[in-house]
């Protein structure tokens, strides 16, 4: 009988083929995370980044450059209209002093025809300036009258802000931006940079008092009846106008009302020509922010507000002359900061039969183009002042520059049948210094004209830096 017996065998270990292939792949792979290899990283995020930060960076510093060439009386003026330089070439500038703790301002004056004969002043209203009275005050030239027209304070050519040094004060966003950018100018870009590695600390109180003792900020002139009373007294008095014929426009019967009622021996008529305590141009509309820039920056925007409240007879070329002129130099803050002191309670039935009022000849000329409102408000005028001769003109209620004629018409008619004026002038003694100088200047010149003539003028241009190089 034969026994089997089973041999055991022995275990069999699986091993793959590719076991080494395997081995070395996982010794690959285990090295790779213990050492990474570095992946190649895209750049163009670094670049571009980079390209925009600088990019807006230049565009900031060459915004405020420009904002600060606007703010320039030299580069502002050279950027004018022929027009406007042309205009202010043939006026001339007087100093004024507005308030006492203040210093004097310039205020811009244009005339036409000869002083000897009946001075016919015209102020405008909030807004305006003497630019938009050009064509009437050569109108009246021509017949014979001496037109004057003022740009009161903060309007047209005349200043329109004081220049503030030192101080505190409360500045908005731009501002502190420009500082800053002035301080970069000064001190150069890695200055504080160099303060913080030397001393451990950021600079800030250094930085904060170099920018107080050296801050150069702008206010804008406000302009109430009492600085206007001011500004007229010391134009007239300053050019011997007086007694005058007062021509009040718009919004300008609130602002001179209080000069005439104390100085009704100075004023020999007084013509109102659609005047109201507010404005026909809606100047609260420039003090909201988005708004304003896009009605001042855009002569489009500009021409549909002035076309829908003041005029349809003006030219575009008018309109914009007048955007550019509240543009210009705070034009715009000075008018919004004016319009917050008009005496919106003004009474004028009351002002035309008070006593210092009641004997001066007067004459209102309204528009008889107007809305049914503004026709309304001219009959409550006639009713306010009876004793004043009313007309109405063809125009609307910015008539100066498309009616210039029909209103000077008007007015030298108005004028003419009034008794010619008189004017008292003292001649006061020259002192004997003078005198002497005078006797020497004379002898001298005797003697220089036997040489030739070497007269030179100085031009109403050399207010914005222009001298005798500048030709129009």
């Amino acid at each position: 009988m034969a026994i089997i017996t089973e041999e055991e065998e022995e275990p069999k270990t699986l091993n793959p083929p590719n076991n080494k292939a395997k081995d070395s792949d996982f010794t690959k792979s285990e090295s790779t995370m213990k050492n990474p290899k570095p992946q190649s990283q895209n750049p163009f995020p670094f670049w571009f980044y980079s390209t925009l930060i600088v990019s807006l960076a230049t565009i900031i510093f060459i915004s405020l450059s420009v904002f600060s060439s606007q703010n320039d009386p030299r580069s502002w003026f050279l950027s004018l209209p022929p027009a406007l330089r042309q205009h202010y070439s043939d006026g001339r500038t007087i100093k004024v002093q507005v308030n006492p703790n203040e210093p004097p301002i310039e205020v811009f004056v244009a005339e036409s025809g000869s002083i000897h004969t009946e001075n016919v002043v015209i102020v405008h209203g909030l807004g305006l300036s003497s630019f938009a009275f050009k064509e009437m005050i050569q109108a009246l030239g021509s017949k014979g009258f001496h037109g004057v027209a003022i740009d009161l304070p903060g309007n047209g050519f005349s200043d329109k802000s004081m220049v503030v040094v030192g101080g505190d004060r409360e500045i908005g966003f731009v501002a502190r931006v420009k500082e800053v950018y002035g301080l970069i100018q000064e001190k150069g870009v890695f200055w504080a940079f160099d303060q913080m590695i030397e001393t451990g600390d950021l600079p800030y109180e250094e930085i904060i008092k170099l920018q107080n003792s050296k801050r150069r900020s702008f206010k804008a002139i406000e302009l109430g009846s009492e600085e206007t009373a001011r500004v007229l007294g010391q134009v007239i008095d300053t050019l011997g106008l007086a007694p005058v014929h007062l021509v009040l426009h718009d919004s300008a019967l609130g602002l001179a009302s209080n000069w005439v009622s104390e100085n009704s021996q100075s004023v020999r008529s007084v013509t109102l020509i659609d005047s109201s305590i507010s404005p026909a141009l809606p100047l609260w509309i420039l003090n909201v922010p988005g708004i304003r820039e896009v009605l001042l920056g855009f002569s489009f925007g500009f021409e549909k507000l002035v076309s829908f409240r003041c005029s349809k007879e003006m030219t575009l070329s008018q309109i914009d002359a007048h955007r550019i002129l509240l543009k210009g130099r705070n034009g715009r803050e000075a008018v919004v900061a004016s319009l917050k002191k008009l005496n919106h309670s003004f009474d004028m039935a009351q002002w035309g039969n008070s006593d210092g009022i009641n004997g001066i000849p007067m004459q209102v000329i309204w528009s008889s183009e107007g809305s049914k409102e503004w026709s309304d408000e001219g009959q409550r005028v006639a009713k306010a002042l009876p004793k004043a001769k009313f007309v109405t003109h063809s125009g609307s209620r910015w008539p100066q520059e498309s009616k210039s004629g029909e209103l000077a018409d008007y007015i030298s008619e108005f004028v003419s049948l009034l008794p010619r004026s008189t004017r008292r002038v003292t001649e006061e003694p020259i002192p004997e210094k003078v005198q002497k100088v005078l006797k020497e200047a004379k002898a001298g010149g005797d003697h220089d004209h036997h040489h030739g003539h070497g007269h030179a003028h100085a031009g109403y241009t050399d207010a914005y830096g222009l001298g005798e190089e500048f030709t129009t």
